[in-house]
């Protein structure tokens, strides 16, 4: 009957954490970042019913929302390449598709699909600020964006808080769907070790307490956060 091998697990961990956290921490980052900003975009075209750009927005909603994040992640791997190729062809552009990396289209997707959630969380954030504040910066003589960057972004990052440190948590753990294009994230790294070993259950045991743990930091990292940020608004 075979057991668990508590030593190769523990060999396990130096290359998944070494190797395969950064990668991971890395997309999960980036893909914020740009899901933060495309949802802010998307957020403002809904709040101001901007024409034309309201529905493609409420398309792109849809669909990143209702497809499973595996098919886009394949979709933008096999396709992107080929979109871009055609349009450098059709531009007479001299550039070789294949000298973008892998993680490139990582970034794109996971950029995408994480904007398609934030989008509204960051659109309740915003019409939950007083609307009176707003009016009565717009009477001071105010302009729209020093409106929203004075008034409302503020108060609206500070409920906002929550869903998205949520955000960044599921992006974090989503991540391990990168192995499917040959990344060798956390899970990435599980399999490459478990498929010269056959150690399967072992190195997914590891990989999985890896995820774990950073959740936990990225959990307290938040509870902090929305401490920091209530004491402030006590404070005022």
């Amino acid at each position: 009957m075979r057991h668990l091998d508590f030593s190769f697990m523990i060999d396990c961990i130096e290359p998944i954490v070494m190797r395969g956290v950064p990668i991971a921490l890395e997309i999960a980052l980036v893909s914020f970042l740009g899901g933060l900003l495309i949802g802010l975009i998307v957020a403002l075209v809904k709040i101001y019913n901007i024409p034309i750009l309201k529905q493609i927005s409420i398309i792109y909603i849809s669909l990143f929302r209702g497809t499973p994040l595996m098919v886009q992640i394949l979709l933008a791997y096999y396709g992107l390449p080929i979109l871009i190729g055609n349009i450098c062809y059709v531009m007479n552009w001299n550039f070789d598709v294949n000298n973008i990396p892998t993680v490139v289209f990582l970034y794109i997707v996971y950029s995408l699909n994480a904007g398609s959630y934030m989008s509204e969380s960051i659109r309740a954030a915003l019409l939950s600020v007083d609307r009176g504040q707003i009016e009565a910066g717009y009477s001071i003589g105010m302009k729209t964006f020093k409106v929203l960057r004075r008034i409302v972004f503020p108060q609206a990052i500070k409920i906002a808080i929550p869903n998205l440190g949520n955000s960044f948590i599921s992006l974090t753990k989503e991540t391990s769907l990168a192995f499917v294009v040959s990344i060798p994230d956390i899970l990435g790294q599980a399999k490459i070790i478990a498929g010269r070993t056959t150690r399967f259950f072992e190195a997914y045991i590891v990989a999985a307490i890896v995820y774990w743990i950073i959740c936990i930091i990225c959990e307290i990292m938040l509870f902090y956060t929305e401490r920091r940020a209530s004491r402030h608004e006590r404070k005022n």
